[in-house]
């Protein structure tokens, strides 16, 4: 972006940036290589690119802040014409309180859960004196409406856990406006975020910044989500720009290889009406008339229902979907057929035979063949193991292997997730996030399982990597044979690596059946609210999107779990008032299996 001569219009500006690290033996590592960029007041600049491109430490720079280990080696990051790269924290602390604001990707890690959500929106503001506590609380009041939070006189009185994820993550951004701020830093703040909540959230920031006046920078690796809320995009590979340019032309024309990369890793929503060959084989597991919840029985049930009569069949060698917002019961399913949640009633089976409900009662037979991949695998690695210890365990557990024989076969699997042989003297925080994903399923593979349960495995990969996952799977299900479970709230992630798909709402099963069935009509209308709402890599989509019927009558504060009637009732822009909301819907099935639950006929849902 080429220098502006109004030096009042422009919030913040790098100029040829150097950061680097410091080698063994002394001598500098450049991770940003001589960045330039501007960000213009009332402009959302995006910051693109995959893991380890360097986008969030070019942002932190904002900030003036660097990570642990590396430091500012050359060049400037000017915040409204100051250099405040190497400043000293003391001197950087207002200017981070009151002139540059920085909201994280994880909304539930940011807030203090023993802390009323108010206090903590309101404290920057107060702490560094720029407002009393009376004028911050009627900024913070203004702030929830702007945001389109539900009953905003009285949110701020909850603690975090007790309001939705998406109404978090807004939360997150009142508290980084509530000190009027010139710079807002927004780091990935709706990539773990379904996509009709997503929708929500992207409205409200875009309102918000718009109406504040405020400026920008956007980091994310979703080109759809940067399509509808960036004015200027800015792609980085390596510590280095790549290309740049106003969101419509680099949209449109991409002029750089790896921005056409970038684009062509977007999974598009599959169409359906492809033919569908049904399998022949017995299934893998079958979960049949399935009641889940968590707390104490109270009146004979869980404290908390969440499945309610689910059913779902994993044939051998194919790839189940599970799809639905956050709080629709996908991972309570997995955990259900992992036995870390016993279910209330109903039953699930293996290989046709009966399947023990609780872990500690499965035998070493039934815990081999069902393994689990979890969202987060900085969690699930442990940190002070080394990669062949993580990836033998099983190998010793269920096969009995030692010596030479587990270590060949800890090379074998590190091979087949497509990675060399000297990761397995590295710990998990040497890797990458995708690296760290394929221990995962390395690990999952050396028990030879059946059934794989990956629960959100992709939902935190930037597209690049996320794609590389979803290939590997499909060519380790074409090498084992082994089932997927694939829960995901990215539809098109899904539509594009399943065989079948089973949508999930408030733990009802609300529709299910082959992929090319249901991505075409008829559609319960809970999935096409899903359809509707999966991002589209063009300008304006949003705006377009947040006006129609579907997504007006769909905007939510959160999944509720209903007793009786059908539990999309509430927000359903077909619903009968009456019926929906007091009778079970019935179960209508249509070609191929494909079972809708709904009291609309299916030719009213074509």
């Amino acid at each position: 972006m080429p220098k502006d001569l109004d030096t009042p219009n422009v919030i913040f500006e790098v100029e040829d940036l150097i950061i680097s690290a410091v080698r063994d033996d002394g001598t500098d590592l450049p991770i940003v290589k001589g960045v330039n960029f501007q960000v213009h007041k009332g402009e959302v600049v995006a910051l693109i690119g995959e893991s380890g491109s360097g986008k969030t430490t070019i942002s932190l720079a904002a900030l003036g802040y660097v990570k642990p280990g590396l430091a500012f080696t050359s060049g400037e990051a000017r915040l409204q014409g100051r250099n405040i790269a190497g400043l000293s924290s003391d001197v950087l602390r207002p200017v981070r309180g009151i002139n540059v604001s920085y909201l994280a990707q994880s909304a539930a890690a940011t807030f203090n859960p023993s802390i009323r959500i108010n206090e903590q929106v309101t404290e920057a503001p107060v702490l560094h004196r720029t407002k009393t506590q009376e004028e911050a609380d009627r900024k913070a009041a203004t702030l929830y409406r702007a945001l389109d939070l539900q009953e905003p006189d009285t949110i701020g009185e909850r603690y975090p856990h007790q309001v939705s994820g998406g109404q978090l993550q807004r939360l997150m951004a009142a508290m980084a406006l509530c000190g009027d701020p010139e710079l807002l830093v927004l780091d990935e703040p709706t990539t773990a975020l379904d996509v009709t909540t997503l929708i929500e959230v992207l409205k409200a920031f875009k309102k918000v910044i718009k109406d504040e006046g405020a400026a920008a920078i956007y980091v994310t690796h979703d080109l759809a989500v940067v399509a509808q809320i960036a004015d200027y995009i800015v792609v980085l590979y390596d510590g280095e720009v790549k290309e740049a340019g106003p969101t419509d032309l680099i949209i449109n024309s991409p002029h750089h290889p790896y921005t056409k990369r970038l684009m062509a890793a977007i999974n598009p929503l599959p169409e359906g009406g492809a033919e569908t060959v049904p399998g022949t084989e017995a299934p893998a597991i079958e979960v049949r008339n399935l009641d889940a919840g968590y707390g104490r029985l109270s009146n004979g049930e869980p404290a908390a229902m969440i499945l309610k009569d689910v059913n779902v069949t994993i044939p051998k060698g194919k790839t189940i979907g599970v799809i639905g917002e956050s709080g629709c019961g996908k991972s309570t399913l997995a955990r259900v057929i992992a036995g870390l949640l016993p279910p209330f009633r109903g039953g699930i089976s293996l290989d046709g035979q009966p399947l023990s409900p609780r872990l500690e009662d499965r035998t070493p037979e039934e815990l081999r063949k069902v393994q689990f991949v979890y969202q987060m695998a900085d969690t699930a690695l442990n940190p002070r193991q080394r990669i062949r210890d993580i990836i033998g365990r099983p190998l010793a557990f269920y096969h009995g292997m030692k010596g030479k024989d587990r270590e060949r076969r800890v090379l074998e699997l590190l091979g087949m997730v497509e990675l060399p042989a000297p990761f397995a003297d590295r710990y998990p925080h040497e890797l990458s996030g995708g690296q760290k994903q394929r221990i995962s399923l390395a690990r999952a593979l050396a028990a030879n399982p059946e059934v794989v349960l990956c629960d959100e495995v992709t939902s935190a990969l930037d597209t690049i990597v996320a794609a590389n996952v979803i290939d590997l799977l499909t060519r380790l299900q074409n090498e084992t044979g082994v089932s997927f479970v694939f829960i995901s709230h990215d539809l098109s992630t899904v539509g594009s690596f399943s065989d079948e798909i089973v949508v999930l709402y408030a733990g009802r099963v609300a529709e299910i059946g082959p992929v090319n069935e249901v991505l075409s009509p008829p559609f319960h209308p809970y999935t096409r609210l899903l359809i509707s709402s999966a991002p589209e890599l063009r300008v304006g989509w949003l705006e377009e999107t947040v006006q129609t019927q579907i997504q007006q009558a769909g905007q939510s504060s959160g999944v509720e779990i209903r007793r009786k009637g059908c539990p999309f009732a509430p927000r359903c822009p077909l619903a009968m008032p009456g019926t929906c909301d007091t009778v079970d819907p019935p179960k209508r099935t249509g070609a191929n299996e494909h079972r809708i639950e709904c009291h609309r006929s299916l030719a009213e849902l074509a």
